[in-house]
């Protein structure tokens, strides 16, 4: 079973924002997929059914960005999903919007959802989806960027970086790592 987790945070507030890119990706994937999220548990949003065949659970965390792995780890230990089963899909202030990159790891880099993960894994070794969302205009301050709503005129970018981050968790289902890092990397 693949566990595939959009990092965001809950509410209508946020619902828009720049760091809630992950929670849009994984709404997304499960309407192609036809995955209902309909199951609340582990402090997350949840969803299991199939992709290529493969059995999998999405997941958005409702603890907020910042506690992300306080859901995480108990849903791998409930379905006894292997780490090399995991990846986590989030916004990335060092990448151009439009932009996404596979990682096998790596640090947080200042990402505080990845910080909570990295200490609820007790490791850095998990895969990721990063999806760009650029860095401020000057003189807009990061922690104000990621909660900005996308303007209008940003939709079209973000649709088309959405389609390419579903097909790219599409394509994790099933296919090799090093063959998908080649492919969208």
């Amino acid at each position: 079973m693949k566990c595939i987790v959009g990092l965001g945070n809950p509410g209508k507030k946020y619902e828009m924002t720049r760091h809630n890119v992950g929670f849009l990706a994984i709404d997304r994937l499960a309407e192609k997929h036809g995955i209902q999220l309909d199951e609340a548990k582990f402090k997350a949003l949840m969803g299991t059914g199939r992709i290529n065949g493969e059995r999998v659970v999405l997941v958005k965390p409702l603890t907020y960005m910042n506690l992300s792995g306080e859901s995480v780890r108990p849903i791998l230990d409930y379905y006894k999903i292997d780490l090399d089963d995991l990846l986590v899909i989030y916004d990335d202030l060092d990448m151009v919007p439009g932009k996404l990159r596979f990682r096998p790891k790596g640090s947080a880099g200042g990402h505080n959802g990845i910080k909570s993960l990295i200490q609820h894994l007790g490791t850095q070794d998990f895969k990721r989806l990063k999806l760009g969302i650029g860095r401020p205009p000057h003189p807009v301050k990061v922690v104000d960027w990621v909660l900005m709503n996308y303007r209008k005129e940003d939709m079209p970018e973000l649709n088309d970086t959405l389609d390419q981050a579903v097909s790219a968790a599409t394509d994790f289902v099933d296919t090799e790592w090093i063959a998908l890092m080649n492919r969208y990397n």
